[in-house]
């Protein structure tokens, strides 16, 4: 199983949108608000790498008032 973890910044004032958008997707385990650079983490997990790469670009990136990601890819075996 891969994971990913996304850090997302987005438009001031849309955190409570974006992550109620995150969690209705399909691979999304853990949504959270932070405080600091970034406004949001994501933790997403799929069976295969390409899956993972399609969740993230074509569905959490493409969410309106998000303005930028950070994607960190986790090492198998070291979880």
């Amino acid at each position: 199983m891969s994971t990913a973890y996304v850090l997302i910044n987005c438009d001031l004032g849309a955190e409570e949108f974006v992550i109620s958008e995150l969690k209705s997707i399909d691979g999304v385990t853990e949504v959270h608000g932070t405080f600091g650079a970034y406004d949001i983490i994501v933790k997403v997990k799929a069976d295969l790498v390409e899956k993972l790469r399609e969740t993230i670009t074509w569905k959490i990136r493409k969410i309106i008032k998000i303005r930028s990601t950070l994607t960190l890819m986790g090492i198998e075996g070291q979880e």
